[in-house]
């Protein structure tokens, strides 16, 4: 894929916050121009559907005027339930005949009526010897992209791409760390409610699933084991990172680690499933991102479930800013929430491949 043009605004609306980010080519890294959240009213999005849209309004609103980002052109991403990944097995045909079979195979693939989502596809490799290609499909419903759409174009912005939070995710990885050929990897975005999961083999994404889970499952147990408010959770959970038993009430911890080890029970799931159907061998690499991976105790569940080395996916790895305008820990502390806005803001107006 090449790309062309300025790059685009990233806006990653996500179920607890807003997060914006515009990059400018510097050299082979990027510059961080612009970097910002805004925490969005508890229910704004449920299960990928905007039910508040003129919070989702009001949060966009304010972020570009108070980063006073004067460019309007986007890029967003949707996941959850509403998104179906596949990767297919098909004979070596043309362009022109592929567009015409994508829509037969969709029709096989797709749990929905073809009319109710959008679809696209991208030929990830060719097999002229066995006269085979790969091909991965993707379908969204259309409801659910013109919800995000409506609530950009309300806040006076102009959508120019909608990607899926699990390429946006593999956008990150690939520009900060590049890819080592023959080695598997996964990647998980582990954010308020979805934990997107994508793994690959060298620069191919084998697998990819959006496990309906996330941190937001941890404040719901707080509220309802210990009778609290929504806000006070979020701050029993917050200070829960802290491992400091001082600072919230001694039941959070345990509460945490349950919630955290269901969750990794349902990665290491998906890990298995991988490696059960997959030739590519042994996932070597973990790496996590998303606000709920700041949570020390997912991280140790992870490796000690999947028996593999779990890193934290740092954003920023290759990103320059000035820090006069951004405070370095500020944003270390920041940067797991950034990866998903990230990788949309690397995208360009003009993409072609």
């Amino acid at each position: 894929m090449a790309f062309e043009g300025r790059h685009l605004v990233g806006v990653d609306i996500g179920t607890s916050a807003v997060k914006v980010i515009q990059l400018r080519d510097s050299g082979a890294k990027m510059h961080l121009l612009k970097y910002g959240v805004e925490p969005l009213p508890p229910q704004s999005i449920v299960d990928g559907h905007v039910m508040n849209s003129a919070a989702v309004v009001d949060a966009l609103t304010k972020l570009f005027k108070d980063l006073r980002i004067s460019q309007r052109d986007v890029a967003l991403s949707i996941s959850g339930n509403s998104v179906i990944i596949k990767k297919l097995n098909l004979p070596l045909m043309k362009r022109d005949e592929l567009e015409e079979q994508i829509q037969w195979e969709a029709e096989q693939h797709i749990p929905y009526e073809i009319s109710e989502v959008e679809i696209d596809y991208d030929i990830l490799a060719e097999n002229n010897e066995a006269g085979q290609m790969d091909i991965l499909l993707v379908a969204a419903k259309k409801e659910e992209i013109q919800d995000l759409v409506d609530v950009v174009r309300q806040s006076k912005l102009k959508p120019f791409v909608v990607d899926i939070d699990a390429f946006a995710l593999q956008n990150a990885y690939e520009f900060n760390y590049g890819y080592n050929e023959g080695e598997t990897v996964a990647l998980l975005n582990v954010g308020a409610s979805v934990t997107t999961i994508n793994i690959l083999f060298g620069a191919i994404s084998q697998f990819t699933r959006d496990i309906t889970n996330g941190g937001a499952v941890i404040t719901e147990e707080i509220q309802k084991q210990l009778q609290v408010s929504y806000n006070e959770a979020e701050a029993y959970k917050a200070g829960g990172q802290l491992f400091s038993q001082e600072v919230v009430p001694q039941e959070v911890m345990g509460i945490i680690s349950n919630v955290v080890d269901s969750l990794t029970g349902e990665i290491q799931r998906s890990l298995d499933f991988y490696m059960a159907t997959s030739s590519t061998g042994e996932i070597e690499r973990v790496f996590i991102t998303g606000g709920t991976s700041k949570i020390p105790y997912l991280r140790s569940a992870i490796e000690r479930r999947s028996r593999v080395p779990v890193e934290l996916l740092d954003p920023f790895r290759k990103v320059t800013f000035n820090d006069k305008q951004f405070d370095p820990e500020v944003l270390k502390r920041q940067a797991p929430q950034a990866t998903i806005s990230l990788g949309l803001a690397l995208r360009k107006q003009r993409e072609k491949i």
